[in-house]
């Protein structure tokens, strides 16, 4: 299953390389756009969840690293301002 690793900008300005395990990400997140925090919450839950789930279909259990990311991703919004903005830098 190919891995996606992706660069996310904070609203903050910290730069964050994240990981999905499966492609189902870019169907989600595009690289060069900016979206609200709360959507970008939104689109990494849907997306990661989506990449673990594919996981779970071939292997017969959840991905740990996609449901950790997005732990991570989760995390960090709190500490950012509701009303602020995430850029997708990057998607390889």
């Amino acid at each position: 299953m190919p891995e996606v690793r992706f660069t996310i900008r904070w609203p903050d300005g910290t730069e964050e390389s994240c990981y999905s395990p499966s492609t189902a990400i870019t169907r989600h997140l595009e690289a060069g756009c900016t979206y609200p925090m709360t959507e970008f919450v939104e689109r990494a839950r849907t997306g990661l969840n989506e990449a673990s789930d594919r996981v779970a279909a071939k292997f017969g259990f959840a991905c740990s690293s996609a449901l950790d990311q997005l732990a991570q991703i989760e995390a960090t919004a709190t500490n950012q301002p509701a009303d602020s903005q995430v850029t997708c830098l990057s998607m390889s």
